[in-house]
């Protein structure tokens, strides 16, 4: 499961796709409009700008705003900065390895190997997916209330 701040950063993201190459977007609009707590909204972006994905603009007709364009913002890229490991063990962690304190032989570990596996298929999804196929849902999910 990803964490309620993982959720709220993909959130934020939606909105500065939206806006992106617009300029700037204050957090005080992101925050009312996904319904986000603002202190913990201004820690989220911050982690996504102090990792590349935002850049900040101070003064009158500051916020922040993408970096990139939004096809370049992977979900695996964004749940790592914010949550970390994407691996459901640190063993099988591509950024974030570990070995297993309980493990004698990670070559002949079997639940490494369907660990590996569980990692490899959410990464098929997650690698994949980008804000820009987040806007796109969104838009089909709106057509689908209207129709």
């Amino acid at each position: 499961m990803i964490s309620k701040k993982a959720k709220y950063a993909l959130k934020a993201l939606k909105v500065l796709a939206e806006q992106f190459g617009k300029g700037p977007v204050l957090i005080s609009y992101i925050a009312e409009k996904e319904k986000i707590p603002k202190k913990f909204l201004e820690a989220i972006l911050l982690d996504l700008r102090n990792n590349g994905v935002l850049q900040s603009q101070k003064g009158k007709g500051g916020g922040y705003m993408l970096r990139v364009p939004p096809a370049e913002v992977s979900f695996s890229k964004v749940l790592r900065i914010i949550d970390g490991p994407i691996a459901p063990a640190l063993c099988v962690s591509m950024f974030f390895y570990g070995k297993c304190d309980d493990c004698k032989d990670e070559e002949t570990c079997s639940l490494r190997t369907v660990l590996e596996r569980w990692r490899d298929a959410n990464l098929a999804v997650l690698d994949k997916t980008t804000l820009t196929d987040l806007l796109k849902a969104e838009t089909a999910a709106q057509l689908d209330v209207l129709s």
